[in-house]
């Protein structure tokens, strides 16, 4: 599998989780050897940029030369190698931070083997590697936070074309009577407009921890990110899916409500055992837990090696 690889003990490696509201820095081999982590508030381009850099450049100094590094950024990000453009982040809903240059720039830094790759496809080859997906070759995850993200793996590889997916801005039958627009800036009522940590903070006006659990904005939610799963389920036929992130890690409630949602949009239409008798080990939450994300960027620091 892409990134199966162990990494010898000795060879250290770096990684940064960058996403929406916070990015994390994280110095090791695996999730049994983590030397060191900090985390940090995304805010702008050049700020957050700056202390990552500065971070990266203390851990160099306290621990030794690390042989590679990762990024696993929020998106949408230009991932071809030819392009004059590769590494940088595109049109993005991140006010900012759009057409910003993040691998070029931390490449020139540190002058190492950088693996670049959307923070939801890094996390889903570390949980193939390490958690809920080893022994896998076709699954899914899905970070619901900031912004809603899918991360394809298919024969062991991330789903690549002319682009990577974002299944997040991907258009869902609404909920009936749900008229509500929708947050996101550039569809209104996409996955990520509806069911993001974001959406549901508009929609009500207060933040999520504040929400009560039966409140209509968690109902729609769940409804958006079931017709996510049922498009997944009718095209790529995951062998599991795997859901992480802020909102589905505070708001626990939602993995079974998603789990209902799938099966009812579906209504019986996909007859195997892993959706109609077993779907608790089907749609899971991560092995990893909250190190999901910065385990998926020293997953790719290790691609980069290979």
């Amino acid at each position: 599998m892409y990134g199966s690889e162990v990494t010898e003990p000795d060879i250290l490696l770096a990684g940064v989780e960058l996403g929406g509201t916070k990015c994390v820095c994280i110095l090791g081999t695996g999730p049994h050897d983590i030397r060191a982590q900090q985390r940090l508030s995304t805010t702008d381009p050049v700020a957050t940029l700056h202390e990552i850099e500065s971070v990266l450049e203390q851990w160099r100094r306290q621990h030794g030369s690390f042989a590679a590094l990762g990024v696993a950024s929020f998106g949408p990000l230009d991932l071809k190698p030819a392009s004059r453009t590769y590494g940088f982040i595109k049109s993005t809903t991140k006010p900012g931070w759009s057409h910003t240059d993040v691998v070029g720039r931390l490449a020139r830094r540190f002058e190492v083997p950088i693996g670049a790759n959307t923070d939801v496809n890094g996390a889903a080859l570390a949980e193939g590697r390490w958690g809920a997906a080893q022994g896998l070759q076709n699954f899914a995850y899905i970070t619901v936070g900031t912004g809603v993200g899918v991360g394809q793996i298919v024969n062991g590889i991330p789903v690549f074309g002319c682009s990577h997916s974002e299944m997040g801005h991907i258009r869902v039958v609404r909920m009936d009577g749900d008229r509500w627009p929708g947050a996101c800036v550039f569809h209104g009522d996409c996955v990520e407009g509806l069911a993001s940590g974001t959406a549901v903070e508009a929609r009500v006006g207060t933040s999520a921890d504040r929400i009560a659990t039966d409140h209509f904005a968690w109902r729609a939610a769940a409804h958006a990110l079931g017709q996510t799963l049922h498009n997944l389920v009718l095209t790529m036929a995951p062998q599991r899916i795997i859901f992480g992130g802020g909102v589905m890690t505070l708001q626990p409630h939602l993995l079974n409500r998603v789990r209902a949602e799938l099966q009812s949009s579906l209504n019986g239409y996909v007859e195997v055992e892993e959706i109609t008798t077993s779907i608790d080990r089907y749609i899971v939450a991560p092995d990893l837990g909250t190190l999901v994300g910065p385990l998926g960027a020293l997953t790719l620091a290790s691609v980069a090696l290979q």
